[in-house]
């Protein structure tokens, strides 16, 4: 017997994220735009699983219903696994995406080691304190310089690891095969990008988690 989708208010105003979650998560849940009189949440947890909390917590209790958030950080190799949980102000509180891209590409100038990966951690909490906590990883590396101006965030700076040029590709015509390095995310499509990507990897266990509940 079908069952209705569960509904769950998304801490996250981005629009970025909001589609990237609804096109992984699809009809197993609706989602509920996060409600304009709640403010965001201060993120000073210090790791991505607590700043998650903090936000699925508040939109939870704002709106007596479950609430997902999730919280990703890029940790590079050589700054020690910095910014992690720092991501989004890499170049300050009010940083943009293109401070932040420029930022790490000034402290990794002349860098060999550009290893890097994403992390997401998403999270839903209901009203009665129950919790699903996933995560997903995506390892790659930090290209040389900004590629396609088509992504947000840090993606025209990431490569995941196993994007292979076209004639490694069993039909040999992957669109990889134009940049025999790999793509970074911005030169993917959402479909491409969603099924290695450490966001879409956190919530398809999610999904699957739900799905288990």
């Amino acid at each position: 017997m079908a069952t209705s989708p569960l509904r769950l208010v998304c801490a996250t105003a981005n629009p970025h994220k909001v589609e990237e979650i609804a096109a992984v998560l699809g009809d197993l849940v609706e989602l509920v735009p996060r409600p304009d009189h709640v403010p965001d949440v201060v993120e000073d947890a210090g790791t991505l699983e607590g700043n998650a909390r903090l936000k699925a917590r508040a939109i939870c209790a704002a709106t007596g219903l479950p609430a997902v958030a999730d919280d990703t950080g890029l940790f590079v190799d050589a700054l020690d696994g910095e910014p992690g949980a720092e991501t989004a102000y890499f170049a300050g509180p009010e940083a943009t995406y293109a401070e932040n891209r420029e930022k790490l590409l000034r402290v990794l100038d002349g860098v060999a080691d550009r290893g890097a990966e994403f992390v997401t951690v998403a999270l839903v909490v209901w009203p009665d304190g129950e919790e699903v906590l996933v995560r997903g990883v995506c390892r790659g590396r930090i290209a040389d310089a900004e590629r396609d101006g088509r992504g947000w965030g840090y993606d025209p700076l990431f490569v995941p690891d196993g994007d292979h040029p076209g004639g490694d590709h069993p039909d040999g015509d992957h669109p990889g095969g134009d940049h025999p390095g790999g793509r970074t995310f911005s030169q993917m499509t959402d479909v491409e990008k969603n099924a290695v990507s450490h966001r879409g990897r956190a919530f398809a266990a999610l999904a699957e988690a739900l799905r288990r509940r």
